[in-house]
């Protein structure tokens, strides 16, 4: 008997040995190895899939939220780079609070935070380097000097990816507001995610918090996608705009809930005389399937930084509650630039301020050198299809005495009153357009041309090459370090 227990407590060692080292193995997850290591696989979509993996956490990362990581992303970015020619690599931050200042990316690149990953911004101004102010604005938003460079960032790139399963970046934007209301800030306040004169970019599956200014800043840039984010901000906190893209060409946004103290989506091509050498249009912009609160913005402008241009801008399927208007044109003698070959369909708005907005007064100005007789040109504005209710004021329409915004089209629009609704539900000067189903009756320079004249505000059939992009399925292994 006594031999059968000694056997019996010889193989429960045994076993126990081999549990104890499969979980040293696995990890306490039994998916991540020490170091956060992954070594089980995943699988995600994206415009271009990597040869090469590794966690920041092989960078000396720590997640803890206390410790900056700012080193180890560099580092991480850095080592990966030498893998561009060869597939590309891909960085995984596994599940923490990730405390890092701005970093730059690489090409062939791409960042995928895990559900659990929050990025947090931090708040040491140190850690976020100054930049020139954009060659195409002349100055800083906020100062006029420069600008903190953006916590992603990258510049000259090509084939770049931010991605996961819906991780977090949390700009912890309350430090930066405050500092923006006291008038204490030398330059302006970083962006969460900037690429500038950069080519191939995808942005999907994150949700971003608490931006110190906008969140997504595309710029100089083309063939974006930016798809199945959530942008989240204080609706009293500001300069928060969702999505900018800015002088960029063939852009994709689509399938993304913004709640911003600013426009959920703002088009934009440069300020004033500066824009105007610049030079570099936003063109050929598709905008689908996007929700929007914003109680003291707009859920789509177009502009006021437009001296570069804006054109070929299609938004349908939008969504908007809470939202000071639905559409809205901004713009100013000074401008120069244009806003043509607008397409809006399928809108369906609760309890707005306006439904239409378009101002030529917009008087924020880059400095005092910008030319007046710096005309904009207005044209080719076309709504249909939309659906209000709770509504404070149909629309505003205000034009530039002498610039008059013409080729205005508005057709099956129903825009129900609020109980206190202004008594006259269209305001328009300085315009010229047509309108066909539209209630509450518009103003007379936009006659009704009759039923008949349904669908005559166009809306392009042919598809952009942006809307070609189909993503591949991804496979993520972590290669040993």
């Amino acid at each position: 008997m006594c031999a059968y227990f000694a056997l019996l407590i010889l193989q429960l060692t045994r076993i126990a040995i081999v549990l104890v080292f499969v979980a040293l193995l696995l990890g306490p997850s039994g998916v991540e190895a020490r170091k956060g290591r992954v070594l089980e696989s995943f699988e995600y979509t994206a415009m271009s899939c990597r040869g090469f993996s590794a966690s920041i956490t092989d960078f000396g990362g720590i997640g803890d939220g206390k410790t900056s990581n700012t080193k180890a992303f560099k580092d991480a970015v850095n080592h990966l780079s030498q893998y561009a020619s060869d597939g590309g690599a891909q960085l995984y931050v596994p599940a923490g609070q990730w405390l890092t200042g701005s970093f730059s990316l690489t090409s062939h690149f791409t960042l995928y935070l895990h559900k659990d990953a929050v990025l947090l911004a931090s708040q040491d101004m140190n850690e976020w380097p100054v930049l020139k102010a954009l060659p195409s604005y002349g100055r800083g938003r906020d100062a006029a000097g420069g600008r903190f460079a953006s916590l992603i960032f990258g510049t000259n790139l090509t084939d770049v990816i931010v991605t996961g399963a819906n991780g977090t970046i949390d700009g912890q934007g309350a430090f930066w507001w405050q500092s923006f209301h006291k008038g204490k800030l030398k330059y302006t306040r970083p962006y969460l995610i900037e690429f500038m004169y950069s080519d191939n970019i995808q942005i999907s599956n994150v949700t971003l918090l608490n931006s110190p200014s906008w969140n997504v800043h595309p710029v100089y840039s083309s063939n974006i996608l930016v798809q199945g984010i959530t942008i989240i901000a204080p609706i009293t906190s500001p300069n928060t705009d969702g999505i900018n893209p800015d002088s960029c060409t063939n852009v994709r946004i689509e399938d993304s809930y913004i709640v911003s103290g600013d426009d959920c989506i703002a088009v934009k091509s440069g300020w004033d005389e500066y824009g105007i050498s610049f030079g570099m249009p936003t063109k050929q912009l598709v905008i689908r399937r996007l929700t929007c609160i914003s109680p003291y913005s707009a859920a789509i402008a177009l502009g006021s930084e437009m001296s570069g241009g804006i054109q070929d801008v299609r938004a349908e399927d939008i969504t908007a509650v809470h939202t000071e208007s639905g559409v809205r044109i901004k713009t100013a003698r000074g401008r120069g630039g244009f806003v043509k070959d607008i397409y809006v369909k399928g809108m369906t708005l609760h309890t707005m301020k306006w439904v239409f907005w378009m101002t030529g007064n917009y008087k924020a100005h880059a400095d005092n050198h910008y030319d007046p007789n710096a005309l904009p040109v207005i044209q080719g504005i076309n709504y249909r299809d939309v659906v209000a209710d709770n509504v404070s004021m149909a629309a505003r329409l205000e034009g530039i005495e002498g610039d008059p915004f013409t080729q205005i089209c508005i057709s099956n629009v129903t825009i129900g009153m609020a109980a206190k609704a202004k008594k006259v539900p269209w305001t328009c000067t300085d315009i010229e357009g047509i309108t066909s189903g539209v209630s509450p009756r518009p103003c007379d320079q936009l006659p009704d041309q009759g039923p008949e004249k349904l669908t005559a505000c166009d809306f392009p059939a042919e598809p952009l090459s942006i809307d070609q992009v189909v993503l591949k399925s991804c496979t993520f292994r972590m290669n040993h370090m």
